[in-house]
């Protein structure tokens, strides 16, 4: 059984600075890293909400359709249905798996639980920090930060961190990345 390294009380980032635990099984990739920052808990409720919207629009033209005669619509609602509840099943332990580390040369990304993605970005190769906030995200004072690079492949996105966190990462990334950018 592995320990959640110790956290960083002076870290001006992530108050609620909870840590992914390293690694669950032997096929897991195993980074050198010694803290995660994760997105705030109210990020599930953003995926939920948006989940249901989805659903409920989908569901509620599969089932008119159905109700109306049409018996094949039974089946693209039956399915709808399962992965309506496969899909809220899932979405909280999605957004535990979330994660980026602010290391010395590069920021590294982490996400997903079968099938993970972990991006490490070189600060001098960023050329755009942005931050987004949908309406739900806004009303829960939460906000999206992308990375944008010359490779396409490269891009991050973390959802999902408080607004004035965001701003904070944001013009620390900004910050570092002219400092590399001035030495190439």
């Amino acid at each position: 059984m592995t320990e959640t390294p110790p956290t960083n009380p002076d870290s001006p980032l992530n108050p609620h600075d909870s840590n992914l635990v390293e690694p669950r099984g032997n096929g897991r990739v195993q980074l050198e890293i010694s803290e995660w920052r994760r997105v705030s808990p109210k990020y599930v409720t953003v995926q939920i909400v948006g989940t249901v919207i989805t659903f409920v629009v989908l569901l509620g033209v599969f089932g008119w359709l159905a109700f109306t005669g049409q018996t094949w619509a039974w089946i693209p609602f039956g399915i709808g249905v399962i992965v309506a509840i496969v899909d809220l099943a899932i979405t909280p332990r999605q957004a535990k798996a979330i994660g980026y580390q602010l290391r010395e040369d590069d920021l590294v990304f982490r996400r997903g639980i079968m099938w993970q993605r972990i991006v490490a970005v070189p600060y001098g190769r960023m050329q755009l920090v942005d931050i987004t906030r949908g309406p739900l995200a806004r009303w829960l004072g939460l906000a999206e930060v992308k990375l944008v690079t010359a490779a396409a492949a490269t891009g991050v996105s973390i959802p999902g961190i408080p607004n004035d966190e965001a701003e904070r990462l944001r013009d620390h990334l900004v910050e570092v990345a002219e400092t590399r950018r001035a030495g190439i």
